[in-house]
């Protein structure tokens, strides 16, 4: 049998095999809660052997988008306990992937229409949030130039991911993924050319570029252990204004090595290289780029798994697991169209084409309206 549909002991959380569906924003909270459709989409996905939850913002001043499942309240919480329970009565592990968006936000998403707060106060260029337009409809608007956090707030932000971790296991998640992808907070410390500041976070160092996000891993692991405790990467990532530099494989093997260090639960890397706001040129990055990162981080994770997400398949997935370079393949739209994917890749069935403009809100249409396989 391959071993991609073999069970794997995740930190000590038993999963049934080493398929992950990865996080995936669908925008149909319209409470900012979790309810019951959302128990029962994650649900008929409970096959994954693990399921990471869409970005779940750890307050509203980490909400870049509306109608996004928070975790920062008692609705909220009770709503998330109703899908774990869910999922797991259908034999499936659930982590949360806490999310503080950073500059990518808007003043009408905010308490008080304040401006989004950041590592930097340099706008993203090109970004969207999902906020209100001046008609007062949710709409993509366009992020202004954000405020700089001062220093002497980011314990606040810092304590602010771990309350959300502990009311993830309060919730009834298995553990938790710090959202470090994709351009958002993480992100804008942890790159030299967006991180503008003079402190302690500056981009004077790599030490300092590193702080913010391991004084979040140790006050997350602190509340609530190690081995409940995860992270996602987007090394060469380019979304919302990020732009390529020349140590992102130095900081980011920095940063692997570091959380080794700390034998958290696992490293979901997403695969963005070469993904710039809809397209996808060449790296230009002159140092192996992506798969030479990829292929050199396994000896620095002795205790800790790893995890690809991007344009996976199930032979990019066996290919990767044999060779010893990852232990768990994500996979992401193609679970929005086939809540039976493990079946489907096991089977050799054929895939579900997903319905991209029903892809973030609207109601049960495009989410849990996707049948399983029949065969004929």
């Amino acid at each position: 049998m391959s071993r991609l549909f073999e069970p794997f002991d995740l930190a000590g959380t038993p999963l049934k095999n080493r398929v992950v569906m990865a996080p995936l924003t669908r925008a149909r909270a319209p409470h900012d809660a979790a309810d019951e459709r959302t128990a029962l989409y994650y649900s008929q996905r409970a096959s994954a052997g693990l399921i990471v939850s869409e970005g779940t913002p750890i307050s509203r001043e980490g909400q870049g988008y509306l109608f996004n499942p928070g975790i920062f309240t008692p609705e909220q919480i009770a709503g998330w306990r109703l899908t774990t329970n869910s999922v797991r009565a259908n034999g499936g592990r659930m982590f949360a992937q806490l999310w503080h968006v950073g500059r990518v936000s808007h003043p009408t998403i905010q308490f008080d229409n304040q401006q989004p707060v950041s590592a930097s106060s340099r706008q993203a260029v090109g970004a969207q949030a999902f906020g209100y337009n001046p008609q007062g409809e949710a709409a993509l608007i366009e992020t202004p130039a954000p405020r700089q956090l001062e220093t002497a707030e980011i314990p606040r932000i810092v304590e602010a991911f771990a309350q959300a971790a502990a009311n993830a296991i309060e919730a009834g998640f298995d553990g938790v993924e710090i959202h470090g992808a994709n351009g958002y907070l993480h992100e804008q410390f942890l790159n030299p050319l967006v991180n503008d500041r003079t402190d302690a976070y500056s981009a004077a160092t790599l030490e300092n570029r590193l702080r913010f996000t391991l004084e979040v891993i140790d006050a997350v692991v602190a509340r609530i252990g190690k081995d409940r405790t995860a992270i996602r990467l987007s090394p060469y990532g380019q979304l919302f204004d990020m732009p390529l530099y020349p140590e992102i494989g130095a900081t980011y093997t920095a940063l692997v090595r570091e959380i080794g260090k700390r034998e958290l639960a696992y490293v979901h890397l997403m695969d963005q290289s070469g993904y710039k706001m809809g397209d996808r040129p060449a790296d230009g990055s002159g140092e192996g780029g992506f798969e030479g990162l990829l292929h050199s981080l396994k000896p620095h994770l002795p205790k800790t798994a790893l995890i690809l997400a991007g344009g996976m398949t199930r032979e990019r997935a066996e290919q990767l697991i044999d060779a010893g370079v990852i232990d768990l393949a994500a996979f992401g739209a193609s679970f929005i169209s086939n809540p039976d994917l493990v079946a489907r890749l096991k089977n050799g069935w054929p895939l579900a084409a997903p319905k991209r403009e029903s892809f973030y809100g609207g109601g049960a249409e495009g989410y849990i309206d996707y049948p399983a396989y029949a065969e004929a």
